[in-house]
């Protein structure tokens, strides 16, 4: 399923996932959360500044690109909102990226993950970016760790998409 997108009240954009995960909620914020998890599936390098307590708001974070691509420093953020296994928001820069997990029955949950941008112009290239996020995630949960692979067809039936609306 494509991401949605709209115009937020402030005249920003959100970029809006939701997938149902055959997978408990507890499984689904450990590999949202967890350094190791992330690697294999997020897009960048992401690490914490976790505290003896774990997640909290204004912890920071650092984004790295993968180290096959270098291992450079990508960009900040710090963690706004948290409230484990439910929510998860931070910034990425000038984004705002939020996680939200509910129970749905006893082995599944529903993810609903937004991207606050600025930009209209990156619309396309990040739903793109996060639709095989989606996807590597999914895969993780899996049991399989094949890792993000957006290509440009990803990204032109997003420019289809997003140019229709």
């Amino acid at each position: 399923m494509l991401g949605t997108l709209h115009k937020t009240e402030d005249g920003r954009f959100a970029l809006r996932f939701e997938r149902r995960l055959s997978h408990p909620q507890a499984k689904v914020w450990r590999a949202i959360t967890e350094t190791d998890q992330l690697r294999v599936w997020f897009v960048q390098i992401l690490d914490y500044d976790r505290t003896q307590f774990g997640l909290t708001p204004g912890a920071k974070l650092v984004f790295y690109s993968k180290a096959e691509h270098g291992g450079t420093l990508t960009g900040h953020g710090e963690i706004t909102r948290v409230d484990p296994p439910h929510l998860l928001e931070y910034t990425w820069d000038s984004e705002i990226l939020r996680w939200e997990l509910e129970p749905d029955g006893d082995a599944a949950c529903r993810l609903v993950f937004t991207d606050i941008f600025d930009d209209r112009e990156a619309a396309a290239p990040l739903g793109a970016g996060w639709h095989a996020g989606m996807d590597a995630l999914e895969e993780l949960l899996n049991g399989r760790r094949t890792g993000p692979s957006a290509g440009q067809d990803l990204q032109a039936t997003y420019e289809r998409a997003f140019d229709a609306a």
